[in-house]
């Protein structure tokens, strides 16, 4: 599916049209004899070939339960566990391997540290008079483990208001030197928004909240798909100190997550979970824990998951993130284009294309979201219509839902077109002139 414009638009993926042909589903003729236009994967990406044929190559030939196992299937599959943490370290930079956690979402990773940071003491023990700061565009895994830590612990949430066009309140009345003071214990927010594209300033808030001796944590699920990371690089000042992201919207499995964290600070976190794998030794008058990464991978880990994942991160780094980020820009400049010309039609958040990733969310007047979802799918366009898990979000802009299109490395300017073109039946089809 390519257009002359596509064609010539530059930023794209070199031979598009063959890195396509690597996700079979991108094939797919769906009810009526339309093809598949899958503009969805903020909520999930598309799989490509040599995932899924890792994942069954493992399964046909490797499969075995990790570490305990004494026995050729059972080293088989732990070496290609434990290399997987080998491939997403160096895929986002990270300066040890064994600062990666495998997690079963990002959810889960965000979970992890707000749950252990609830039992933690000394330095890290959070109490009243202590403040949690996250921001008001955050999806609900970084708003709900927040607001229990600090219900648990008599601590205050407070949080960044969002500007009119989708950007954090920095500069506002509570801004960042108002928000983040010696009270500030964790400063917790995403590096791309899932509902209103923006990318944040993650080194300036970052510097900011280690100025006061906060712990930061970035919440990385649509920054990692489409941005490069490369953490070891990054000023120690302005380097998060924990990032979370999940297996499924960077082309592998769902079912798999990744906590990155300073090996210092995970060092002094207790348990999230107790089990098999993240204890040294267990008696009955009380257990000491294994060392990082496995004190918090307890039980059966999601192994052939993690197999998946590695050939995920590998499939990418192939291609290229930077080449991944310039072909997100160039789709997502081109789709708010398109969508500026359906009347009726407001983008929440940023409509600079510099300033954001590849999901968009937008109204349109007259519709509701799920509405035009259907009347979408009827025409062989997946996209998302609800509230994106960022209901905070939708009230800051007076809203209960909205539709949400998400591009990415496979998506094609014929695609954004046949959006748009399916947009303008929907109005044809409400009457709305």
């Amino acid at each position: 599916m390519t257009t002359t414009k596509g064609a010539t638009m530059e930023g794209l993926l070199p031979q598009l049209g063959i890195v396509r042909k690597d996700f079979p589903i991108l094939e797919r003729t769906l009810a009526g004899g339309l093809p598949l236009v899958y503009l969805d994967s903020a909520n999930t990406s598309q799989k490509p070939q040599v995932v899924i044929d890792t994942m069954v190559d493992h399964l046909e030939r490797h499969n075995a339960n990790i570490s305990r196992a004494m026995h050729q299937l059972g080293a088989e599959s732990t070496e290609a566990f434990e290399a997987a943490r080998d491939k997403v370290a160096t895929f986002i930079g990270a300066p040890s391997r064994d600062e990666v956690i495998f997690t079963k979402n990002a959810s889960e990773a965000l979970n992890l540290v707000a749950n252990s940071l609830a039992w933690a003491t000394g330095d890290l023990a959070i109490g009243p008079g202590d403040e949690v700061l996250i921001t008001e565009m955050e999806h609900h895994s970084n708003i709900v483990p927040w607001q229990l830590l600090t219900e648990r612990k008599g601590a205050t949430l407070r949080w960044f208001g969002l500007t009119d066009d989708g950007h954090l309140d920095l500069d506002g009345p509570q801004g960042i030197d108002e928000l983040i003071t010696e009270r500030t214990k964790v400063v917790s927010f995403t590096w791309v928004s899932n509902m209103l594209g923006t990318i944040n300033p993650v080194a300036e808030i970052t510097r900011r909240a280690h100025e006061v001796g906060a712990i930061v944590v970035v919440d990385a699920s649509q920054s990692a798909p489409q941005m490069p990371t490369d953490l070891a690089a990054m000023e120690p000042v302005e380097r998060p100190d924990v990032i979370a992201f999940t297996g499924h919207k960077v082309v592998g499995p769902t079912g798999i997550g990744v906590l990155w964290g300073r090996g210092d600070l995970l060092a002094q976190l207790p348990p999230f979970l107790g089990g098999g794998e993240m204890i040294e030794t267990v008696r009955m008058e009380g257990s000491t824990y294994a060392p990082i990464p496995h004190r918090f991978e307890a039980g059966t880990p999601p192994i052939v998951e993690a197999v998946g994942l590695g050939a995920a991160v590998d499939y990418l780094g192939e291609l290229g993130l930077g080449a991944v980020r310039d072909h997100e820009h160039a789709i997502t400049a081109y789709a708010l284009d398109g969508l500026a010309t359906v009347p009726g039609l407001r983008v929440l958040g940023p409509l600079d294309a510099a300033e954001r990733g590849g999901a968009i969310s937008f109204e349109l007047d007259g519709v509701h979201p799920h509405d035009i979802a259907q009347v979408l799918d009827a025409r062989g366009v997946a996209v998302r219509a609800g509230h994106h898990c960022a209901k905070p979000a939708h009230a800051r802009f007076g809203v209960q839902s909205s539709t949400r299109m998400s591009s990415y490395l496979y998506t094609t300017p014929a695609e954004i077109d046949a959006l748009v073109e399916a947009l303008e039946y929907t109005r044809s089809y409400f009457k709305l002139g």
